[in-house]
């Protein structure tokens, strides 16, 4: 029997069942309990799975596409987690058939993924638009179609062309502004017949975290107590970096209202990510505290984009160096999100470090002067994952989903991206037979279904991510993917939560599972799989070795 056919029948041997009467596993954590269904959530809501184009593409110097920063930030030695890189990624540059092919097995009915900039304008504004980069993201867009998927594009997602960083810094300078704003102009122009859901930019609260603060992404800026670059100031570079993507971001959208969106019929929003914040200590102080985190996270992207300023709780503490919008930026930025995309993972316990004394780090504007941790009294907050600060806290979906609603007047919600990472220990067979990540969907969706129920305007939902790919400076040690890649022969393999989330979207309950055969998410490879994870697999496929003490039990049929 071929390996393929095997680990297929060794799945179907084996089932989630989620236990109702229990709502902790053996560690204590917080297991969801309900059994969530599809039918929970409108009719006409957005399911669907997430990528973006550095993390999966590969094909980094194909067909005109110009060198970005992370194919430079890769190739430097100890950037990357085992020096690895995203030359190849997933190579779903020419395995994009396969995966729209997957991503519709799976029952989606929307897939979000990202421009290469480089791919599309290889020099930025210093050369000319590539055609081979249009005919990219063409084939994709049509093939998403054609099978009644909705492309979800985000513009911007962390990846740019080099040339912009050498001559002037990208983010750091102004001059980015005009250069997004020609990226924009070129897709809404080739892409906005057919796309009606577009996102600017990912994540600049992040973007701005890991590259002017930490120091962890191109271009490596940091400076102490955060980290120790060559280059960097990380108390005013970051707000720097945000103040010239909200300002881009609200350039492209006056542009998408006056001369695309009434004749294409599309919206327009921008990313967020943003924890979820809890009080350490049941004190005022550090109720306080969650509220100046989230201000200095979530609101420091959202509040101009929705009110024209930045948080008032920003503004409280202001130093010189957080800018100001002029009257005519707040005019355009002011309401120029026509939805609000959300990235939500974990939830962190917050500290005050105005009245109290914190560790390095806390006591700084950047941070709002608050201390974050996911331990209070040697207790995690919740499961731990694969991502430092990643803890498994489903009530948080509802929590964070509920704030933004009522912060931004109920304005429309998407989840573009939420997902688990296991730990970086677990065990090779547990790649496939993936019992958390099945426990991380059903309790966020139940989080979210709740949060629904509520009042909350959310419209969609992205599964971060489609299968395991180059997870930043992680590498791809990090995998957070409904499918598993073997890095050799680049095959594609469904695991567990794959079938789950298949299950759950034909509006089956998880108690149905066991009792449901469903088709093979996997399309007929061309290739022959070696990987070593599918033998270990194959190998352990019994009830004994797999059962797990926790709220999941794996039943035969």
């Amino acid at each position: 029997m071929p390996v393929n056919d095997i680990i297929h029948v060794s799945l179907m041997f084996f089932v989630v069942y989620l236990l109702v009467s229990s709502t902790s596993n053996a560690e204590g954590f917080e297991i969801e309990s309900q059994d969530v269904r599809r039918s929970e959530f409108p009719d006409n809501f957005l399911f669907g799975t997430a990528v973006s184009s550095y993390q999966v593409e590969g094909g980094y110097l194909e067909d005109g596409k110009g060198l970005s920063n992370w194919d430079v930030f890769t190739h430097i030695p100890g950037n990357i987690k085992n020096n690895e890189n995203g030359d190849d990624a997933d190579d779903d540059y020419h395995l994009f058939l396969e995966d729209a092919e997957i991503a519709q097995s799976l029952g989606v009915n929307a897939y979000r993924f990202s421009i290469s900039w480089a791919r599309i304008l290889p020099r930025g504004s210093f050369g000319e638009v590539n055609p081979g980069g249009i005919k990219f993201y063409n084939k994709i867009i049509d093939n998403l179609l054609l099978r009644g998927i909705e492309p979800f594009l985000t513009i911007h997602h962390f990846d740019l062309p080099q040339e912009l960083e050498d001559r002037y810094g990208a983010w750091l300078s102004p001059l980015m502004q005009d250069d997004f704003l020609l990226l924009a102009e070129t897709c809404f122009k080739s892409f906005g017949d057919r796309v009606k859901y577009w996102t600017t930019i990912n994540e600049p609260n992040v973007f701005a975290e890991m590259s002017y603060v930490r120091g962890l992404y191109p271009p490596a800026h940091c400076s102490p107590p955060f980290g120790n670059c060559s280059v960097g100031n990380a108390d005013i570079e970051p707000l720097i970096v945000v103040h010239n993507m909200l300002l881009a971001h609200g350039k492209a959208v006056k542009l998408y209202r006056e001369r695309f969106q009434s004749k294409q019929g599309g919206s327009i929003g921008l990313v967020v990510q943003s924890h979820m914040y809890e009080p350490l200590r049941d004190v005022e102080s550090d109720r306080q505290a969650v509220n100046r985190a989230l201000a200095f996270t979530g609101g420091w992207v959202l509040d101009p984009l929705v009110f024209g300023d930045y948080p008032p709780e920003m503004r409280q503490y202001h130093w010189s160096e957080l800018p100001r919008f002029s009257s005519e930026e707040t005019e355009y930025m002011k309401g120029s999100i026509d939805f609000i995309g959300l990235n939500h993972y974990s939830t962190l316990y917050a500290k005050d470090c105005i009245h109290s004394p914190c560790v390095l780090g806390g006591d700084h504007f950047i941070r709002g002067f608050t201390f974050t941790t996911g331990e209070r009294d040697g207790t995690l907050i919740g499961e731990p994952t694969g991502v430092e600060r990643f803890y498994v806290v489903p009530r948080g979906m509802e929590k964070i989903v509920d704030h933004v609603s009522k912060r931004y007047n109920n304005m429309p919600i998407y989840v573009t991206e939420n997902g688990y990472c296991p730990p970086l220990t677990e065990a090779a067979p547990n790649l496939l037979h993936d019992v958390n990540r099945v426990h991380f969907y059903n309790g966020y969706l139940a989080a979210l279904a709740r949060a629904i129920r509520k009042g909350a305007d959310v419209r969609g939902y992205f599964a971060w991510s489609l299968m395991d790919n180059f997870e930043w400076a992680g590498g791809y040690s990090s995998t957070f993917g409904l499918y598993y890649v073997d890095r050799l022969t680049m095959n594609r393999t469904p695991k567990l939560s794959a079938k789950w989330f298949q299950h759950f979207l034909a509006n089956r309950s998880s108690a149905r599972f066991n009792r449901q055969r469903s088709v093979n998410p996997t399309p007929k490879s061309r290739r022959v799989r070696k990987s070593k994870y599918i033998v270990i697999a194959t190998t352990n496929a019994n009830a004994t070795d797999v059962r797990r003490n926790d709220n999941v039990s794996l039943l035969l049929y």
